[in-house]
């Protein structure tokens, strides 16, 4: 359950820290990839489709009696992001440095971080420089010169989950503790929970700690073995969350790697009784209003309700869609059963990312929660950015951090 906390304070930092943390960790390995090493089949899934008009409808136009936005740069590489690290005060340059030249560190991005409430949401942000931070987020978000335009001019990029889903459409103006700001653009990050994007200027008028967080490209060493590392360096409080990890091989030298199937005993999965009392405790939640990043008992979005269902039979899932996607195996759609979770990647802004997950209910029909506006609710299971169906299994679940 979320905390409560203040629109704006440095206190929120350790708030972000924490949340951070809840990356997918699995056995100390965070990683799709991990999961699927253990999946019974691996099935083949492509990107998402992007949706009609999406390259039209993800930045919002400038309004023509605007001032001109701050030139921003151009992109000249992308730099894939590996760590995260976050502090409740900002980094020191002699802290940075060391980091900067640790073994198999190829490049850093500094930027402020913490949590804040827009709109009446609580919204982990980030305090970027747009010419530079773009080369560290997801091809599609990095190449867009007017999404960066738009937050140089003090316009706030949002999650495509959260504004397509959460209610903070193109456009809308709001007001926090401190200033107005225009939601100018949907641009996922890629960074697990970041949901918004600010320039530094406007992080600074927000109240946002500056510099206290660092984004680290690594791609030729082991993200785990570094995190390790850099651990040491950092000062107290600090903590490194790892996203798109570089991992060793868990296979000996010279072992073959069977990419397809694993066996799974039965006890790992969830018992039939179990499952019941997921399927009866979800379908009690029919009408619940969603609401972006509730949990229940009276609202949910998507993957609450997962969570919130599981836990009525004494099962510990994680909290967010995409770590839910790897808390058991893989199974084809045509295996599915009740009580399985179904996941699909509907973000035009990274298309890779799983950003929705509904209770598969049986005989070709899902419950969820799906969007601001609408309801928990049974419906036809939709096939269009379908991401793969998941056997939840409880000791795989509760590794996942």
């Amino acid at each position: 359950m979320r905390r409560a906390v203040p629109v704006i304070s440095v206190l929120v930092v350790t708030v972000l820290a924490a949340d951070l943390m809840i990356l997918v960790q699995l056995s100390g390995r965070s990683s799709e990839a991990v999961a699927l090493r253990r999946s019974v089949v691996v099935q083949p899934t492509g990107p998402a489709q992007p949706v009609r008009g999406a390259q039209d409808g993800l930045v919002e136009t400038r309004p023509t009696q605007a001032a001109a936005p701050p030139p921003v740069a151009p992109l000249t590489a992308i730099r894939r992001p590996h760590l995260f690290i976050v502090a409740n005060k900002p980094l020191s340059p002699a802290v940075v440095a060391k980091i900067t030249k640790t073994r198999g560190v190829r490049s850093v991005e500094r930027a402020d971080a913490a949590e804040v409430t827009l709109d009446g949401k609580r919204v982990q942000t980030l305090g970027v420089n747009p010419s530079t931070f773009r080369a560290y987020t997801p091809k599609p978000t990095a190449g867009s010169d007017r999404l960066w335009r738009n937050v140089s001019a003090g316009e706030v990029a949002v999650s495509f989950v959260l504004g397509n889903d959460g209610g903070m459409p193109l456009g809308k103006t709001f007001t926090t503790a401190s200033r107005t700001l225009r939601v100018g653009a949907y641009a996922t990050m890629g960074m697990g929970s970041i949901d918004a994007v600010v320039s530094k200027p406007t992080a600074r008028a927000l109240g946002i700690p500056e510099n206290n967080a660092l984004v680290v490209s690594a791609p030729q060493v082991d993200s785990v073995a570094l995190r390790s590392t850099l651990l040491r360096i950092l000062p107290r409080g600090g903590q490194i969350a790892v996203i798109n990890p570089v991992l060793k091989s868990p296979e000996a030298p010279g072992q073959a790697v069977n990419p397809g199937r694993t066996v799974w005993p039965a006890d790992a999965f969830l018992a039939a009784p179990q499952i019941r009392t997921v399927l009866t405790a979800a379908v009690s939640k029919l009408g619940r209003p969603y609401v972006w990043g509730a949990e229940g008992p009276d609202s949910f979005d998507c993957s609450g309700l997962v969570q919130w269902a599981y836990a009525q039979a004494g099962i510990t899932v994680p909290r967010v869609t995409h770590q839910q996607f790897v808390s058991g195996p893989q199974i084809p759609f045509d295996q599915a059963q009740p009580g399985d979770l179904l996941f699909w990647r509907n973000d035009p802004t990274n298309p890779g990312y799983v950003s929705h997950v509904a209770i598969y209910w049986g005989d070709g029909k899902m419950l969820h929660a799906p969007r601001t506006g609408d309801v928990v609710k049974i419906v036809p299971v939709s096939t269009r950015n379908f991401a793969g169906a998941v056997r939840i299994s409880p000791g795989v679940a509760a590794q996942v951090r």
